[in-house]
């Protein structure tokens, strides 16, 4: 019996379209995603797109068309990163859809039957940016320093949020929820030991311009943006029209993961999970938390200069080599630069140097020496043989802890250096010129058997973070698939350079 697992990412505003920062968290929730499945767990990966915030609103207004179109176009967009990004997603969920009202609204429900609703007056400063009211003292929201943030005074609903902080720090601190990596751990058990305060959980139809779900039962307030994009979690998966699906996917789940930027944590880390408390409903089990993505040194905006298109992106040097940057050379801790010249010299020295390489010269090898994988001969084993057996049979491993821990780029890393003790061990003993000796066939065969072997085992591991092309090494080893690379006799295929290098 398969265990469930669930994950997903975060769900972006669409007031225009995707930039690569979305696709980098899209990447990771997927790479997170493919090794769970990898380990045979039943999992259900869930995306989608927050459609009633302001921004949109806002945007829809400067475009000249309704925010119905506006979110629907956009949406679209959103959902096509599926195909562009080779994404594992099972579901797209748009907070626009009845399914998901009927979540909110059930959410909203039990939030005010068990007593966590009250209403009152606002009066402070918000920052649109965010669709939150700063904190008292506040001046400038620190992820939108430049924008000027609007006073506000109005009646709304508080959710009692004050009396959920030290059940979430308690929970945090017994690592039944995990927040990675460390240093995002200890910057939200700070938040709640310093007080959680109430939070206003829905705003004033005129305010809204009209574009949210209603407040059940007060047609002068509409539901708070961050609640509604929230629930949108559990309305991918049931919550609202089908208990069942929802109990399998979400209460059942071995782990509840969520993938999110660092700017979004504090609603992860303390709304979600007081919202799920006050409904009586199981937390997410872990928060993986990444950094952002600047270009050249500039934060990404949708419609800035340093929007850079992941479509456009992909359609010139294809779907592999963008996913290796964003995991190898975006390290989740910390924020992570993108530029096209370290690109193309990143997937030159990495890809079409290193990996492409490995590849061709390995099979073309054994083509000309039958055709078929052979095996080793334990006379002709030495040091070199020795030396990168050790590293391959620790590679496994390796990639399981580093995923474990949320570090793709740790797991991207240790592949690379596999591959380049694979390439440095050809380059020492010489294949080419053993195959020019009849006398040296047993030390040829011995040396193409771990050649291939150390690519065995690279396309295995690869598999979570490159799918196209773990799967286009295992056919060129002679495989329909990764689960039949398993044993010497296979008959080599093979085919175009898998990272032909970039013209430039």
């Amino acid at each position: 019996m398969t265990i469930p697992f669930y994950v997903s990412t975060a769900i972006p505003y669409v007031n225009a379209e995707p930039h690569l920062g979305f696709a980098y968290e899209a990447v990771l929730a997927d790479v997170v995603a493919r090794h769970a499945r990898a380990r045979g767990h039943d999992v259900r990966f869930v995306t989608g797109s927050d459609e009633h915030s302001l921004k949109n609103v806002l945007a829809a207004e400067r475009a000249g068309v309704s925010v119905a179109e506006l979110v629907r176009t956009n949406a679209a967009r959103f959902a096509a990163l599926r195909d562009t990004l080779d994404l594992s997603t099972d579901v797209f969920v748009r907070t626009s859809e009845p399914r998901h009202r009927a979540a909110v609204e059930r959410l909203w429900r039990a939030l005010a039957e068990r007593g966590e609703l009250y209403r009152a007056p606002y009066r402070g400063l918000y920052c649109a940016g965010c669709e939150r009211f700063v904190d008292e003292g506040e001046e400038r929201c620190d992820e939108h320093p430049h924008a000027a943030l609007e006073r506000i005074e109005e009646d709304n609903w508080f959710l009692r949020l004050s009396a959920h902080g030290e059940t979430i720090a308690r929970a945090i601190d017994e690592g039944r929820l995990r927040i990675e990596p460390e240093a995002h751990r200890r910057e939200v058990l700070a938040l709640l030991r310093a007080g959680l305060r109430d939070v206003s959980v829905s705003r004033s139809v005129r305010r809204a311009r009209g574009w949210a779900i209603p407040v059940p039962g007060d047609d002068t307030q509409v539901i708070w943006v961050w609640l509604d994009a929230l629930a949108s979690y559990a309305s991918a998966i049931g919550y609202g029209d089908d208990d069942d699906a929802f109990r399998t996917s979400w209460r059942d789940a071995r782990e509840r993961v969520h993938v999110l930027g660092k700017g979004i944590l504090r609603f992860h880390a303390a709304l979600w999970p007081a919202l799920l408390s006050a409904a009586r409903e199981p937390w997410p089990t872990r928060l993986f938390v990444h950094g952002y993505v600047t270009v050249e040194g500039a934060k990404i905006a949708k419609s800035g200069a340093a929007a850079i298109s992941p479509f456009e992106l992909v359609a010139r040097h294809g779907t592999d080599a963008v996913r290796w940057f964003l995991l190898r050379h975006l390290p989740v801790d910390r924020d992570g630069d993108f530029s096209l010249d370290r690109f193309v010299a990143v997937h030159d020295a990495e890809l079409a140097n290193q990996l492409g390489n490995l590849v061709a010269r390995t099979v073309t090898l054994i083509e000309r020496a039958g055709g078929h994988v052979p095996s080793a001969h334990a006379a002709h084993e030495g040091e070199l043989e020795h030396a990168l057996r050790a590293e391959v049979d620790a590679l496994a491993t390796g990639v399981d802890e580093a995923l474990d821990r949320f570090a793709p780029h740790d797991a991207a890393s240790a592949i690379s250096r596999v591959v380049l003790a694979a390439n440095t061990y050809a380059d020492r003993r010489a294949p080419w010129s053993l195959a020019r000796d009849p006398a040296a066939r047993a030390a040829l065969e011995t040396t193409l058997f771990h050649l291939a072997d150390a690519l065995r085992v690279v396309a295995i591991v690869l598999a979570p973070l490159l799918p196209t092309t773990a799967r286009a090494i295992a056919h060129q080893l002679g495989a329909d698939d990764l689960d039949a690379l398993d044993a010497p006799g296979l008959r080599v295929r093979r085919g175009a350079p898998i990272f032909p290098r970039i013209a430039r």
